[in-house]
């Protein structure tokens, strides 16, 4: 599986362990801004640096231009976020899975530009899987049909969230709270906090887009 990672100038405090992203068969690290100077500090060199770089200093852009073969720059002034310049870098390496992090911290305005912009992309690749990511949780929006959801220890608790209308005919198996045939409205919280009880749970639901939440307190 082809695996492209975003790291995006959010929180640095919040990123995900990039050690627990490395485990696929190929892996592409996009630095979109200051994201791009996370990753060489955390000691990963970035395939793609992109954005308009306005929150770097000349040192670490100087740094950047020095040790990343490709630097794309952008005007400040665009229609597009640096995070969305960088969702369309990744797609060009044709990735089975995009993951989306430092983009939850920091600016609320920013996180829900991002999260509306995967709901685009999303929708627009159907055939890639979109996650966004930090220390705590990791988001995905699912559309109808079945999604398998496996056990995991990081992020055990499972959370479930109408986005853009309602989500109709849900069942949920495998888990701690299931249900059959109902509906996930806006506005309700009742589908919050549920766990995965066996190896492997799932969600299917007809219509609608479910927003997905795996946590952990930790």
């Amino acid at each position: 599986m082809k695996t492209a990672v975003i790291c995006a100038g959010g929180p640095a405090d919040e990123l995900a362990d990039f050690a627990t992203l490395k485990n696929n068969d190929e892996i592409i690290f996009i630095g979109a801004d200051k994201g791009a100077i996370y990753l060489i500090e955390s000691g990963i060199l970035p395939d793609v640096a992109i954005g308009d770089f306005d929150s770097l200093s000349p040192e670490e852009f100087s740094k950047l231009k020095n040790q990343v073969a490709s630097v794309k720059v952008a005007p400040a002034e665009k229609n597009e976020t640096d995070t969305d310049l960088a969702i369309d870098e990744s797609l060009t390496f044709e990735p089975d899975h995009i993951v989306l992090t430092g983009v939850t911290g920091g600016r609320l305005d920013h996180f829900m530009a991002v999260l509306n912009s995967v709901y685009r992309f999303q929708t627009d690749n159907a055939s890639i899987q979109f996650t966004i990511r930090n220390k705590w949780n990791e988001m995905k929006l699912l559309t109808p049909g079945v999604t398998k959801l496996t056990k995991d220890q990081q992020f055990p608790f499972v959370s479930f969230f109408a986005f853009q209308g309602s989500v109709e005919h849900v069942t949920l198996a495998g888990m701690k709270y299931n249900v059959s045939d109902e509906t996930i409205e806006m506005g309700i919280s009742r589908f919050t906090s549920n766990e995965v009880l066996d190896e492997q749970g799932s969600i299917s639901f007809t219509s609608g887009i479910c927003l997905l939440i795996r946590s952990s307190d930790q």
